[in-house]
């Protein structure tokens, strides 16, 4: 099994940013693809952002283009997510997931590892 362990959440105002960090316990890292996910109470989960392994191919969700940035440090087994001029319906529950497959997709059942979450709240 692979572990994720996602770190950086926590309470920010309107337009504020954070990152966050997702640290995988495989050595085989650097050849997963890697996405995040949201899930804010009553709702589905949703896809945020993906990076295949080499960090050459990413892609966002509509909602979050311009304002968040996915990237990968395959020596420091971490993928980040640098989200900026945050909005209230930012919101929610944040995953890393990983697939084995090594290219990024939008679809929760194609990852194969998925971490515990950290809690994003934007207020206003």
């Amino acid at each position: 099994q692979v572990q994720l362990v996602e770190s950086g959440g926590g309470l920010v105002q309107v337009g504020d940013s954070l990152r966050l960090s997702c640290t995988a316990s495989a050595r085989t890292f650097s050849s997963y693809a890697m996405g995040w996910f949201r899930q804010a109470p009553g709702k589905e989960r949703e896809f945020v952002a993906a990076i295949g392994w080499s960090g050459g191919v990413t892609y966002y969700a509509d909602s979050v283009k311009g304002r968040f940035t996915i990237s990968r440090d395959n020596a420091k087994n971490t993928v980040y997510l640098q989200m900026n001029g945050l909005k209230p319906e930012d919101t929610a529950v944040y995953y890393c997931a990983a697939a084995r497959a090594g290219w990024p997709t939008e679809n929760p059942p194609e990852y194969d590892y998925w971490g515990q979450g950290t809690q994003v709240t934007v207020s206003s």
